[in-house]
């Protein structure tokens, strides 16, 4: 079974594609590092809640959608 991040990871990767958005315009677009957003997808980082907030804003989906 995926860990907690990996699935998170799986779920903005998702996202992210679905909008055919790559890593590093994600990034730009949530004010974060392109690298960061890598991790994230590879459930490598432990984010904190603001920069999901980030994500969900940049993805233009709800926190709830990405949980």
């Amino acid at each position: 079974m995926a860990s907690i991040l990996e699935q998170f990871g799986a779920r903005v990767r998702k996202y992210r594609l679905k909008k055919k958005l790559s890593q590093e315009k994600l990034a730009e677009l949530a004010g974060l590092h392109r690298t960061y957003i890598g991790q994230v997808e590879c459930g490598k980082r432990n984010l904190a809640l603001k920069n999901v907030a980030k994500l969900a804003k940049a993805l233009n989906v709800s926190v709830k959608e990405l949980f």
